[in-house]
């Protein structure tokens, strides 16, 4: 039986937080098995590593988003005691993101503390969560630079063309699909969902953004996952079972922590 994965959602956030039994039991009904939370800063994480704790299938990372300023900062040695945590698999999300982000003061804020969260992996070997906007070509060359490549991660929410995601690939990283994939307009996201190896393929919602078609608009949750797999096979010509099992596998593979949970 195929069983999907949500490898980046935000449950922890208002707009599903209240309503989590609910969507536990759609996420049961649409076979989406398991989700992770990804971190985006300090000030929630207490609420995250709560929510994660409480359901065996659920998983965290711990991270700044880019876009957050004016907030405290997490230090190299808070990333890697908090990533000990048996229920955070990995570091991120991070980044970097320019689509707002016009002053060289608040690029050089987002590099300082990519390089931070991508050194704080590698000391506590687990992969990395990688948000990247209107900067794919700075975000790779700061994660070639930092040897990333040594922990790998993924590319989440991947909205860039084919040759971003064969340079991303060569860095040892999966590349993930949203439900942007679904949508009439994402010619060139489709097209590098065609071409994804398998292997390396990876699928989330972003909840409670990004809903997929049929559902744009409102508001997302992990049990949309289903849509996003349905729309890769039908651009690949396979069945979404193929979709489901590469993508799980992928999953339990990159995030070691959350297999040997498992597995245990």
């Amino acid at each position: 039986m195929e069983m999907f994965i949500d490898s980046h959602c935000h449950l922890n956030l208002p707009e599903l937080s209240d309503k989590i039994e609910s969507i536990l039991e759609k996420m049961i009904n649409s076979k989406v098995y398991s989700a992770l939370i990804a971190g985006v800063n300090k000030k929630d994480f207490s609420d995250l590593l709560k929510l994660v704790s409480q359901y065996d299938n659920l998983w965290g990372s711990v991270g700044m988003h880019p876009e957050c300023i004016d907030e405290e900062e997490y230090s190299i040695e808070d990333l890697c005691s908090l990533a000990k945590h048996t229920k955070i698999v990995a570091i991120g999300e991070t980044g970097l993101d320019y689509y707002r982000s016009a002053t060289q003061d608040l690029v050089d804020l987002q590099k300082e503390r990519f390089r931070k969260h991508i050194i704080a992996a590698k000391l506590s070997k687990v992969p990395l969560i990688i948000h990247t906007r209107s900067s794919a070509l700075e975000t790779l060359k700061i994660l070639k630079e930092e040897r990333a490549n040594e922990v790998g991660g993924v590319i989440h929410c991947f909205s860039e063309n084919w040759n971003i995601a064969k340079l991303a690939m060569d860095l040892n990283f999966f590349i993930s699909m949203s439900g942007v994939v679904t949508f009439k307009n994402a010619k060139n996201i489709q097209e590098v969902a065609k071409k994804i190896p398998l292997d390396k393929l990876l699928i989330e919602t972003d909840s409670p953004y990004l809903s997929p078609e049929p559902y744009r608009g409102k508001i997302n949750d992990p049990s949309n996952v289903i849509y996003i797999a349905k729309k890769i096979a039908e651009l690949r010509d396979i069945s979404e079972t193929e979709v489901a099992e590469s993508s799980s596998k992928n999953f339990y593979s990159l995030f070691t922590k959350a297999n040997k949970r498992m597995v245990s």
